[in-house]
């Protein structure tokens, strides 16, 4: 039995060891304990925190179902046709896949012509093609991302303003969507032009938020949803929803800033190991080139590409920090 074999029955021994503990887990007892201990709290609680809570949670259940299903949980065409929107660009499904699929094969073709080894070859252009649109579309959706939050709390104080002027909550909408450029207009313009068909203000909003799946946003859409189960000034609570998600968007300042240096640390040291591989094979073909040959460096060198790429995922969720 050669090292290909060895390595293809530990693969197999690790993968059968996981699918067999996944099935017999099963639900954590305490997570279901402290959930059961939480409902009977909101419900006999005297509280006024625990009565607004339960009530939060009791508005956030009565929304509608998502209509649009995430990535990988639905169809793949249309969670690609969604990432698509999401990232403003106007490039359709199949534009997408035929760039991922003719960027795949002329990678495979050049690895191919210069090093002779078909699997080798292949492997690269399934990597590039399916990676690099991947990457790249990612790097929209957060770009996009971050223009709506931007500004998107200048539009819930401009909302404010309209009102405490004495404009309806759909007028204002009107007024968002002419007045706030970038995408924040844009998804408050399709907003109201479903109201103006016929939706009902929260299916529009629950409509936009389920397409964009941004937290503001979801904020947005809760605020309004609680406010409409306990009533009170929608004004003061979407200005005070306002301060709250501008002193967010400072924190994630913050966050990168001091977290910038760890990021650039950990882009170096995951980085660097393939680029010096590839500048030398680059270089001088011969001297590494028998990692394409023999089976034992091979072996060799997917394990330590693979171990790598496990250090430097580590390396960055240890530098990705929520809010």
């Amino acid at each position: 039995m050669n090292m290909m074999q060895l390595l293809l029955v530990a693969v197999g021994l690790l993968s059968a060891t996981a699918l067999v503990w996944t099935a017999f887990s099963g639900p954590s007892p305490t997570k279901e304990s402290t959930r059961r201990l939480k409902s009977v709290r909101y419900r006999h609680s005297q509280s006024t925190t625990d009565r607004v809570e339960a009530q939060m949670r009791k508005a956030v259940a009565a929304r509608r179902p998502m209509t649009h299903k995430k990535a990988g949980s639905g169809s793949r065409i249309d969670a690609l046709a969604l990432r698509l929107h999401r990232s403003g660009a106007s490039w359709s499904t199949n534009r997408y896949l035929y760039t991922s699929v003719g960027l795949g094969l002329v990678v495979a073709l050049l690895v191919a012509l210069k090093t002779g080894a078909l699997a080798l070859a292949l492997a690269f252009g399934l990597f590039v093609g399916a990676g690099i649109p991947h990457f790249v579309l990612n790097k929209l959706i957060a770009r996009r991302t971050n223009a709506f939050n931007a500004k998107f709390p200048d539009a819930i104080e401009l909302l404010v303003r309209g009102l405490r002027s004495g404009l309806p909550v759909t007028e204002t909408l009107g007024v968002v969507a002419r007045e706030v450029p970038g995408p924040v207009g844009e998804e408050f313009k399709l907003i109201t032009e479903r109201i103006k068909i016929g939706r009902t203000m929260e299916d529009a909003l629950q409509d936009t938020s389920d397409r964009l799946d941004i937290p503001e946003f979801s904020f947005f859409c809760i605020t309004l949803a609680i406010q409409r189960e306990t009533g009170g000034n929608l004004a003061e609570t979407l200005a005070n929803l306002s301060d709250v998600l501008r002193k967010r968007s400072q924190m994630k300042l913050k966050i990168r800033a001091m977290s910038s240096e760890s990021k650039a640390s950990a882009y170096i040291v995951g980085a660097l190991p393939f680029i010096v591989f590839g500048m030398i094979w680059w270089i001088n073909p011969g001297y590494i080139g028998t990692f394409f040959t023999d089976d034992r460096l091979t072996v060799a060198g997917l394990g330590g590409a693979v171990w790598m790429g496990i250090g430097a995922f580590i390396m960055a969720k240890m530098v990705s920090f929520e809010i």
